[in-house]
């Protein structure tokens, strides 16, 4: 019953998006783009100086803090001082494309003496160091196929052994970015400092026995931590240090009287590395270690985490403004306190963005994972489950 819910709610947010795609093929809202309102023949038959002044107030807009200078000729657009970051960079480029009007985007290298007189007051103004509590996107991306990706979601899973045959996992939590330093260093990228916080938790919905009666809740991880990222051109890298403390829940308690309670929390530190090696393939792998684990459930110290992300068939959708794309994605954890065996997750879905390749989006997923459960005091049992479900996140 719950599986038929799903797939019934999966099915008209599908039918939605198609029959709003199939109106403006149609020609019922044609002229009608993401990036604006105005029709498409006022800006074909705008001056060169309209137009140019036109997308220079949307990226001021929509991503002021880069100053991106804009020069129009005959209705070509070339970009200067675009973002080192080149998944920003990509994301102001498609962003322009998307302008009614615009017949070719180029991206510059600095701007032309000769524009640079006419612009003089323009480029020269007073240059962004840094910007609070930046909201377009993260320097570094989150690794989504992480069973511990700091998100908002929920999921059916089933066939989880350890956690129960029919549960569901939800997650509440988000990446907060507080300051961002821009063009530093001899590479000129960008510095972010922020803080992460999430919960984790597991409802088994067939619990046996079930002496308490209902919904279990078996288990409930809280984390926090403090992120330092830097990107700059393909590469992007991210120090934290966090805590994770590990709660098993009161109505698997009740179910399990002989069940001994221990503690397994811990403080950590790790340092990821993500390289974009194509437009659309993302690589990226870490170290991390243990620097303190409770004495009730000690843990040894080092791991290795990393993984992949393809993103492929992207895909606008004038009527609602978003860019679709899919997305397969694996990522694999070996832990020295589980004796560094393998344990990997496998992802397939579809995302929604409002800024094409950035900022937060709304994800349909489908789930695998094999190897170990990574639900705190029982992160230590094998499992293999599979979810479908949907986030809300970066």
């Amino acid at each position: 019953m719950r599986l038929k819910f799903l797939a019934l709610l999966a099915c008209m947010a599908f039918s939605v998006f198609a029959s709003s795609q199939e109106e403006y093929e149609k020609g019922k809202l044609a002229g009608l783009s993401r990036s604006d309102n105005l029709p498409n023949e006022a800006l074909k038959g705008a001056s060169d100086s309209y137009f140019e002044g036109y997308i220079q107030a949307l990226l001021d807009i929509h991503y002021y803090e880069y100053q991106v200078v804009v020069i129009v000729k005959e209705h070509k657009v070339w970009l200067a001082n675009l973002s080192k970051n080149e998944l920003i960079a990509q994301s102001i480029v498609a962003f322009v494309k998307d302008i009614p009007g615009v017949e070719e985007v180029q991206v510059l290298n600095g701007v032309p003496p000769k524009e640079l007189v006419k612009r003089e007051k323009y480029v020269e103004r007073p240059q962004v160091r840094g910007i609070w509590f930046p909201q377009t996107t993260e320097l570094y991306q989150p690794m989504i196929a992480s069973p511990r990706c700091v998100t908002y979601s929920i999921n059916y899973r089933a066939y989880d052994k350890v956690m129960g045959r029919k549960s569901v996992s939800i997650s509440m939590g988000d990446d907060f970015p507080v300051f961002r330093w821009l063009d530093i260093s001899r590479w000129r990228g960008d510095l972010q400092v922020g803080i992460e916080a999430c919960m984790w938790a597991v409802f088994n919905l067939d619990p046996h026995p079930d002496l308490y009666g209902g919904t279990e809740l078996v288990n409930t991880d809280f984390y926090v931590g403090i992120p330092l990222s830097f990107a700059t051109n393909k590469w992007s890298f991210k120090g934290r240090v966090y805590h994770i403390s590990s709660h098993v829940g009161d109505e698997f308690l009740e179910n399990h009287p002989s069940f001994f309670r221990k503690n397994p929390s811990y403080e950590a530190v790790d340092f990821f590395m993500s390289f974009q090696a194509r437009e659309h393939l993302r690589l990226y792998a870490g170290p991390g270690f243990i620097l303190h684990s409770d004495n009730s459930f000690p843990m040894k110290k080092g791991y290795v985490e990393y993984g992949t992300e393809i993103r492929f068939l992207g895909y606008k959708f004038y009527y609602h403004r978003l860019y679709g794309n899919w997305v397969v994605a694996a990522h694999f954890r070996n832990w020295q306190y589980l004796k560094w065996d393998f344990d990997g997750t496998f992802l397939l879905g579809y995302e929604f963005s409002k800024l094409q390749g950035v900022g937060r989006k709304i994800r349909f997923l489908t789930t695998c994972h094999t190897g170990f459960s990574v639900e705190g005091q029982f992160s230590r049992q094998r499992t293999t489950y599979g979810q479908i479900g949907f986030s809300y996140g970066f």
